[in-house]
């Protein structure tokens, strides 16, 4: 299965999240999809096989991949200060793609009943539902 990250900015977060999939699932295939190229070589750096950065590459991957992970963020149009275009949070809500997203209470969203814990520990909590979801659907490839 093929599982993309999604982050912008930095990529600190999206570096995190590559990091502890790959030592949790060695044999999945992650891509890193930066909305800019430092997120995008961030993510590489802490072990992604792949990398695309931009608004097409997160488009057309969301047709190619099993899973998706990032921050809720992903999902609005204009999040990350507005490197996450409108058409990228279409293309990523309006995929069948799993999603499997961080509770990051910025972009004027604030999610409740939401355990307040570090960032590593929802990261760690994405991770095991990752795996979760992997194990229920071995053997399938659900991407087109």
């Amino acid at each position: 299965m093929i599982v993309a990250v999604v982050d912008g900015q930095g990529g600190g977060i999206g570096r995190a999240i590559v990091e502890k999939l790959k030592a949790a699932l060695p044999d999945i295939r992650v891509v890193a999809l930066g909305t800019n190229a430092l997120a995008t070589s961030q993510m590489l750096k802490a072990g992604a096989d792949d990398g695309a950065t931009g608004e097409n590459a997160i488009i057309h991957n969301m047709l190619h991949v099993d899973i998706v992970c990032g921050v809720v963020g992903i999902l609005t149009a204009n999040a990350m200060m507005g490197e996450l275009s409108p058409r990228m949070a279409e293309a990523i809500g309006s995929s069948h793609t799993y999603k499997v997203l961080l509770p990051l209470n910025r972009c004027h969203i604030h999610i409740v009943s939401v355990e307040d814990i570090p960032m590593t520990q929802h990261i760690d909590n994405l991770v095991a539902e990752v795996a979760r979801y992997l194990e229920e659907h071995k053997g399938e490839h659900t991407h087109h």
